[in-house]
């Protein structure tokens, strides 16, 4: 178990000095037509939120089913364009700080728990525990590839 708590806390802390990034930066991307670096920030954060909800349910109430999230949608209609940068840092520093209080008391535990999405099937608790660690360094990725343009 430790390793996602580590996994957890390492990809929080490199995620969040991005956060404070100037203007010019926040507009790079990393190829031609992708999201800027304020896009895939904000992007991390909303995710992540969804993430901890999956979490919760498959702990609280195994079997239910869950919804995709439809990423391009949140994007374009909650406005990642202006968003507050403050107002994503704040959330995904609580979302996170959740995600690590469960895991530390369910990742083992109930990590086994199941539920179902409704675009991917079955799925266990622990995967989405994973999942917040993958799709965090998945976008640091992206996010260094745009500085280094």
């Amino acid at each position: 178990m430790s390793n996602i708590i580590n996994d957890l806390q390492r990809t929080l802390e490199t995620t969040l000095p991005h956060f404070n990034l100037r203007e010019e930066e926040l507009a790079k991307s990393y190829a031609p037509e992708k999201w800027t670096i304020r896009q895939l920030l904000h992007h991390i954060t909303d995710a992540e939120m969804v993430l901890r909800e999956r979490i919760c349910r498959g702990l609280a109430h195994p079997g239910q089913v869950v919804y995709g999230f439809h990423q391009d949608s949140w994007a374009n209609n909650l406005d990642y364009a202006t968003r507050p940068m403050e107002v994503s840092k704040n959330l995904l520093k609580a979302t996170r700080a959740s995600i690590l209080h469960l895991a530390e008391q369910f990742y083992e535990l109930r990590g086994d728990n199941q539920y179902v999405h409704s675009e991917t099937g079955l799925r266990i608790v622990k995967e989405e525990f994973d999942k917040v660690v993958w799709h965090n360094e998945h976008h640091l990725q992206q996010i260094e590839m745009a500085l280094r343009n």
